[in-house]
């Protein structure tokens, strides 16, 4: 037992590391503050793009969003700071960064949004439109914000995979959390900062878990009970 106290929860170790864990903790909230915003901007207009095209354009927002999903994200983003400089081009490790998980994550919220807008009854388009609403009205006042509300569970979970997929900035030597515990694990030659850093991880996420939880569950629950409304009234129909 004192073994496994000594390597993995060293009190002694912690009280080193702990400033330096609380640095690349703030590392990767802001790397994370820069990414999903992005990544949900550019989603939505991907989004936006694909309700409204047809034919040919679809299909190419449908080529777009099906690469960059299946894309690794690891891959781009190495491939854009490393292979910049090879044609000439410098770019700094946060803007590899931004732009590898900006396509990566937007494609994710494109389809996230996609199916919240096109699960909005067309009916509210028109009444919409009818009230002399144009169609960027329409959109970010009636349909955008329903749409949102259907599929909020997959955005947060989208949103707590984003956050987690930040440690692959250790990459490029930016120094998040993860980043920061593997180099306070290798001048320590103690897996306690591994240990801390995952706690700190679980401590930063499961709020957020608990909550999509929440969400989903209710979002079953008010299925089940349409479901049952629906089928109450094809009953009393049936009677009549």
């Amino acid at each position: 037992m004192d073994a496994v106290l000594t390597n993995f929860a060293n009190g002694d170790i912690l009280a080193i590391t702990w400033r330096p864990l609380l640095a690349g903790l703030a590392q990767t909230m802001l790397l994370s503050l820069l990414v999903i915003p992005l990544g949900a901007i550019a989603g939505l207009l991907i989004a936006a793009l694909f309700v409204v095209s047809a034919g040919l354009a679809r299909v190419l927002l449908m080529v777009w969003i099906d690469f960059f999903r299946a894309f690794p994200p690891l891959v781009l983003l190495i491939y854009l700071y490393f292979g910049a400089p090879l044609l000439g081009y410098e770019i700094s490790a946060y803007a590899a960064i931004a732009v590898s998980f900006t396509l990566n994550t937007s494609s994710y919220f494109a389809e996230i949004f996609r199916a919240g807008i096109e699960g909005v009854p067309r009916g509210q388009w028109h009444a919409a439109r009818a009230t002399g609403m144009s169609w960027l009205q329409s959109f970010f006042v009636i349909v955008l914000p329903q749409g949102t509300r259907a599929v909020l569970p997959d955005l947060l979970s989208n949103i707590i995979t984003i956050t987690q997929l930040t440690a692959l900035a250790s990459v490029v030597s930016v120094p998040e959390l993860l980043h920061t515990a593997q180099l306070a694990q290798a001048t320590s030659y103690n897996v306690t900062p591994i240990i801390a850093a995952a706690v700190i991880y679980l401590a930063l996420l499961w709020p957020l878990v608990r909550l999509m939880s929440h969400l989903d569950a209710r979002r079953y629950s008010t299925k089940l009970s349409a479901a049952a409304t629906q089928r109450r009234r094809r009953q009393e129909t049936a009677d009549e």
